[in-house]
C-alpha cells in the first residue's frame, strides 16, 4: 500500500494543485483526466471572464513549482477562462506532465476484492480505480488514496423547476443550452429566455442584452423561480470580490433600462415545441410563448455513480460532502460566512477517500478556487502523515455582501449587509420604457 500512488481524478484546478502539494511533499501520485487537456472544463467556457483576481486563482505550491521553471506570476486582472489555462494551468500541467494520464475516464472506485457490503481487512486492501480511455479500452489503477477532484462541470441541472427535466426537455434539447453563450450573434432578432437566478444567469443576461442593444428586435426575458428579486444582483458594495459586485450591478441596470424582461415565480414545468419556437410553461400554468432558444442556467450537480462501491458520506439535500454541508448551505450563508474546510471535514467513512473542489460542494453555488486550493492542501498535508499543517486553516474568504438566509422561496430574506431590493416585478408588466407583455405571451 505505502508504494501505491495516491490518485487524483480530474487535472483541473484543484486537481493539479492537489498534485504539486503531493510531489512537495514526496508523496507519489498518478493524475487521472477525461480530457485530451488540462482544466478541459474550462476550456468550453474559456470566454468568460472571472470575477476572482489572479491572486486568488494560484494555488501556492502550484507557483513554488512553477517559479522554480522560471515562470512569473500574472500580477493583477480578472482573466477569462482561456487566459487561466494558458497562463497558469497549462504551464503547471506541462511541470506535472509526467504524472499525468489524459483521455482516461475514471467510471467507477472501490476496494480490491472488496465490494461496498464487505467489512474483512477492508481498509487494508488498495483502492481499484477502473477507467475507459478513448477507444473504450478498460484499465485499472491501484492507490492508496484517492482525491476526487472530478467537479460538476457534466451534470448541469435541468430547467425544470422540481429538480426534474421539465416535460418536453429532452425532446426540445436543440433549443435549450446549459451553458454560458460565446458568440449570440445568430440568435438576433429572437425571443430569447434566460432560466437561473446565479452568476451564470447574469452573464449570460448581460451577453444578451448587448445583442438587444445592437438588434433592438432582439427580446430578452429573465425567467425566475423565486417569487421576489432580493438578493439576485448580490451584494453590491458590501461585496469584496469587486467584479462579482459589478456583475450583480451591471444586470440591475439592464433591467432597469427595459433591455430585459424579468418575470417572477415563474417554475417552469414544461417546454412545448410549435413550429420553430418553444412555449415555456410554468407549473402554475402560465405561459411564455415565442421563444427561439432557452439558455437554462440553473447550476450543476455532482456525478456520484463512480462512488457507487465505495463508502460516503453525502448530504441528502445538496449532494454535498457531509462534513462540510452545514457551512455552505446556500440557505444559510454566503462565501464570506463560509469557514474553511479541510481534511478533517473532507474525509469520507471510506478511509483514504477524499471528494474536494466543487464537487465537494455538491449542489451549492458558492464554490471559489480559494476554497478549493485551501482543501487539497489540508487533504496532502493529512495523507503526508502532518496532522498539524492539516487541521491549519491558511483561507480567509472574501464575503459576498448578502449575509445568508435565503427566507422563504416567495419572502424577501432579511439580510445583515444591504437593504432588501425595491425592484419588484410583476408576472405580466416589464421595466422602463418596453411594453408590457401580452397575455398571448405571458399568460
Amino acid at each position: 500500500m505505502s508504494e501505491l500512488p495516491v490518485v487524483i481524478i480530474g487535472a483541473g484546478p484543484q486537481g493539479l494543485a492537489a498534485a504539486a502539494h503531493a510531489i512537495e511533499r514526496g508523496i507519489p501520485v498518478t493524475v487521472l483526466e477525461r480530457g485530451d487537456r488540462p482544466a478541459a472544463a474550462i476550456a468550453e467556457w474559456g470566454h468568460v471572464r472571472l470575477f476572482s483576481a489572479w491572486p486568488e486563482l494560484t494555488d501556492a505550491a502550484g507557483r513554488r513549482l512553477l517559479e522554480s521553471t522560471g515562470w512569473k506570476p500574472p500580477a493583477s486582472g480578472y482573466p477569462t477562462g482561456a487566459q487561466w489555462i494558458e497562463s497558469y494551468l497549462a504551464p503547471l500541467a506541462h511541470a506535472l506532465r509526467d504524472h499525468i494520464r489524459y483521455l482516461t475516464t475514471a467510471v467507477g472506485i472501490s476496494r480490491q476484492g472488496r465490494d461496498k457490503v464487505v467489512d474483512a481487512s477492508r481498509k487494508d486492501q488498495p483502492f481499484v480505480i477502473r477507467t475507459v480511455d478513448q477507444d473504450g479500452t478498460e484499465s485499472r489503477f491501484l492507490a492508496r488514496a484517492v482525491v476526487d477532484a472530478s467537479g460538476t462541470w457534466t451534470q448541469p441541472n435541468p430547467a425544470g423547476a422540481d429538480g426534474l427535466p421539465a416535460l418536453g426537455e429532452g425532446a426540445a434539447s436543440a433549443q435549450i443550452s446549459y451553458r454560458i453563450p460565446d458568440d449570440v450573434d445568430s440568435y438576433a432578432g429572437k425571443h430569447l429566455a434566460v432560466i437561473g437566478a446565479g452568476h451564470s444567469a447574469s452573464h449570460t443576461v448581460l451577453r444578451l442584452a448587448e445583442l438587444a442593444r445592437r438588434s433592438p428586435d432582439t427580446r430578452v426575458t429573465w425567467l425566475l423561480r423565486r417569487g421576489t428579486t432580493t438578493n439576485m444582483f448580490g451584494g453590491g458594495k458590501g461585496d469584496e470580490l469587486a467584479e462579482r459586485a459589478a456583475l450583480g450591478s451591471r444586470a440591475r441596470a439592464l433591467v432597469g433600462k427595459g433591455l430585459i424582461e424579468v418575470v417572477t415565480g415563474f417554475r417552469v414545468s414544461e417546454f412545448r415545441q410549435n413550429a420553430e419556437a418553444l412555449t415555456v410553461i410554468a407549473d402554475d400554468g402560465r405561459e411564455l410563448r415565442g421563444i427561439a432558444h432557452a439558455f437554462a442556467l440553473t447550476g450543476f450537480r455532482p456525478d456520484i455513480e463512480m462512488l457507487r462501491e465505495v463508502r460516503t458520506a453525502l448530504d441528502p439535500a445538496l449532494d454535498a460532502v457531509a462534513g462540510i454541508a452545514a457551512e455552505i448551505d446556500p440557505n444559510i450563508h454566503s462565501c464570506g460566512s463560509v469557514r474553511a474546510t479541510g481534511a478533517r471535514e473532507l474525509m469520507q467513512p471510506e478511509p483514504g477517500l477524499f471528494i474536494v473542489g466543487a464537487k465537494s460542494y455538491g449542489r451549492a453555488p458558492t464554490f471559489l478556487a480559494l476554497t478549493g486550493y485551501e482543501q487539497v492542501r489540508s487533504v496532502m498535508a493529512h495523507l503526508a502523515g502532518d496532522q498539524e499543517a492539516a487541521a491549519r486553516n491558511d483561507l480567509v474568504l472574501p464575503a459576498t455582501g448578502v449575509c445568508g438566509g435565503s427566507g422563504d422561496f416567495d419572502v424577501p430574506a432579511e439580510s445583515c449587509c444591504v437593504a432588501p431590493s425595491t425592484l419588484r416585478i410583476s408576472d405580466s408588466v416589464r421595466i422602463g420604457s418596453r411594453s408590457a407583455l401580452s397575455l398571448q405571451e405571458i399568460r
